[in-house]
């Protein structure tokens, strides 16, 4: 049975008591290469996050890297880095969602996320054992404790450590309401489910391509991924009531702020 616990994040958030079991040797293994590909990946991209952050810094007040709690693998909570998209103090009424056109967006904000480099700097997070280069993406742990009530299986996704990009990152946009998160949770869920090397590199090959802007229905056909809801909510149990749904989290689900994929 899942047990709820309070986190360093300070929210409630439900942890299985009994997790896919996962093989040590392959994990250290996988500890390995992330952390090699990442530090590759980081060295490449040095310059290009260094112009971005000068991009930033000139054309709008505040940091330039934006840092925000997540919780990554079993629900333990650390610090995202990205790129800082939007003006400073962009939510003062709470945790809002970027919606397309969000005003809170600068000019050198929307090239950022169009091009996906403001999240170049999560390869630090890899290197700091926090993320894993392929796995679901972090959320925020006041979002998660109220999908996990909308969203009963939500908490598997904290079986492995969370991602840079992944399964839902390639094949579905951002998330804007429920049906888009329970889309992208029976995406993560197959990934925890079937998770093997040959699954990460036919998604780290696919992010290439999403990043290029090539149709997400054209990706999952040329690397065999889940083409609908109907290949992937095996993983789920039944879905919840939505008039319940709706108003467990009607407050914040519409928009949370800096969400990146």
């Amino acid at each position: 049975m899942p047990e709820v616990t309070e986190d360093a994040c300070g929210w409630h958030v439900h942890q299985e008591s009994v997790a896919r079991p996962i093989d040590r040797r392959t994990d250290q293994t996988r500890v390995i290469v992330d952390t090699l590909l990442a530090l590759t990946i980081l060295v490449g991209v040095t310059p290009i996050i260094l112009l971005s952050l000068i991009l930033v810094r000139i054309t709008s007040r505040g940091p330039a890297i934006y840092t925000q709690k997540r919780l990554g693998r079993n629900g333990r909570c650390f610090m995202i880095h990205k790129i800082r998209t939007m003006y400073q103090n962009s939510e003062p009424n709470g945790p809002r969602w970027c919606v397309p056109g969000d005003r809170r967006v600068t000019p050198v904000g929307r090239l950022l996320r169009w091009s996906h480099l403001d999240e170049l700097p999560q390869l630090v997070n890899v290197l700091q054992g926090d993320m894993s280069l392929i796995g679901p993406r972090p959320e925020r742990p006041e979002i998660v404790a109220q999908l996990e009530r909308a969203l009963p299986d939500y908490q598997r996704r904290h079986v492995v450590r969370p991602g840079l990009t992944g399964l839902a990152q390639v094949l579905q946009a951002p998330d804007t309401d429920l049906g888009m998160v329970r889309r992208k949770l029976s995406l993560d869920l197959h990934y925890v489910d079937s998770g093997s090397f040959w699954l990460d590199l036919r998604i780290l090959l696919a992010t290439v391509l999403h990043v290029l802007n090539i149709p997400s229905a054209r990706i999952a056909q040329l690397f065999g991924f889940p083409k609908g809801p109907d290949e992937t909510e095996e993983h789920l149990s039944a879905p919840p009531k939505g008039n319940v749904v709706a108003s467990q989290i009607r407050l914040q689900l519409p928009t949370v702020p800096e969400v990146i994929g």
